[in-house]
């Protein structure tokens, strides 16, 4: 066990778990965004209609703050844009738990949004900085572990605090992003690195702002692909259980079935970085796309409670190997000057797929039917499947572009000291 775990979390940078404690205390305490919708229908009164909007408008705030949030971390620093973003959310979780007129909770809504997601973009990359490459898939494993748990904590929290007083949601979530806050202004050092000119033979990518990402045709592709298997694994939350309702279970039942997910995550996600060690990441990434397609694909013919338990048992693993090579390879593919903005797009697709992800699958499911969905969403996977594996060279050849103009800033950075391409510096 102690090998295992020294495997598993050894040699990690100081820095890099001061972000995790932040990870897990601000996901322990992540109550409102698990409840708003109850809120707003139960306790403030408002339709159905009125609250999608609502929910709406904290994902529209959501895709501006990453945007934003990427290109501060890059000009003005990781750290302060952190801050920026903590302390802002913590004040409008507490101003939304007191606004009652509808206006007031669009607008705070709306901008909570902003405040919330805009951190993520700084927060990746402050981890990039921190953690080297060699080490990156085992820290974002970690990263996901916290979060999940963090999760799951929170779900059966926020249950108890909602049925003393929903006020007491906004205000525990808003002293944990307060905590989080806290953590970052005291522990946390600012890691954006130095601006200097590029090393000579540079590709253009290695700086130039917003439409400089948007013109890497290589980190493009990758999302694109990506965001396939995001609007097939984000049916677990959509249309998932429409279709377990259609079959005549409960919500109960759809709340033991999808909980297997956590469960896996938090009881196996450690063991991935030795699963996939040594392994090529777009290998790695192919295997859990199909993995995804294959568990979706199987809800078809899943008329029984413990069929699509196995169904969740099935994609969740994909899931496990998918999200740490994702970020790691996000990370590889971004130059050190743009590493905020890059996580921005990234963020950025994630919420084009949970926008997209249930408007597409309740017209298909309304539609051609529940069969034509989960075989749909094998094909789906199974073509991102083979578009990683086939735009997997070209993304190998940019990260070691990549390694090599890092190096090259490191050993302009420190001169007299010789930086091999893996980062790790010798003298």
């Amino acid at each position: 066990m102690q090998g295992w775990l020294r495997q598993a979390a050894g040699g990690l940078p100081r820095q890099f778990w001061f972000l995790w404690t932040g990870t897990l205390i601000n996901r322990v305490g992540a109550f409102v965004v698990l409840f708003l919708s109850l809120y707003l229908t139960g306790e403030r009164h408002f339709t159905q209609s009125q609250a999608g909007l609502v929910l709406g408008l904290y994902g529209v705030g959501g895709a501006i703050g990453t945007m934003a949030g990427g290109v501060l971390a890059d000009r003005w620093g990781r750290r302060p844009t952190m801050l920026l973003a903590q302390f802002g959310a913590a004040s409008l979780m507490l101003t939304l738990g007191f606004a009652h007129s509808y206006p007031q909770i669009l607008v705070v809504t709306g901008l909570l949004g902003a405040f919330g997601e805009g951190v993520r973009p700084a927060f990746s990359a402050m981890m990039v900085d921190v953690v080297p490459e060699r080490d990156r898939v085992r820290a974002y494993s970690l990263n996901y572990w916290a979060i999940n748990l963090g999760f799951s904590l929170a779900a059966i929290a926020a249950g108890f605090a909602a049925q003393a007083d929903f006020l007491l949601l906004f205000a525990i979530d808003a002293a944990t992003t307060l905590v989080t806050a806290t953590i970052t202004l005291i522990f946390l050092k600012e890691t954006r690195p130095a601006r200097r000119p590029a090393p000579t033979g540079a590709a253009p990518t290695s700086g130039g702002g917003m439409f400089t990402a948007l013109r890497d045709r290589t980190f493009l592709a990758f999302l694109l692909v990506n965001l396939l298997s995001v609007m097939v694994i984000l049916q677990h939350w959509s249309t998932l259980p429409i279709a377990m309702q259609a079959d005549g279970f409960s919500a109960a039942t759809y709340g033991w079935v999808i909980a297997v997910n956590g469960i896996m995550i938090v009881s196996g996600q450690l063991f991935v970085p030795r699963l996939v060690e040594g392994r090529r990441s777009h290998r790695v990434l192919a295997v859990a796309t199909l993995l995804i397609g294959v568990g979706f694909g199987l809800v078809a013919v899943a008329h029984a409670a413990w069929v699509y338990a196995l169904t969740v048992v099935i994609w969740t693993l994909g899931e496990m190997l998918q999200s740490p090579s994702n970020a790691a390879t996000v990370a590889a593919l971004s130059p050190s000057a743009l590493r905020g903005r890059y996580q921005g797009l990234n963020s950025l697709s994630w919420s084009i797929g949970t926008a997209l992800a249930p408007v597409l699958g309740g017209l298909v499911l309304q539609g051609p039917g529940s069969t034509t969905l989960w075989t749909g969403c094998f094909a789906v996977c199974a073509l991102a499947a083979a578009g990683h594996l086939l735009s997997g060279p070209a993304r190998e050849r940019r990260a070691a572009l990549r390694r090599t103009e890092e190096a090259a800033r490191i050993a302009a950075a420190t001169p007299g000291r010789v930086v091999t391409t893996d980062l790790a510096p010798t003298t």
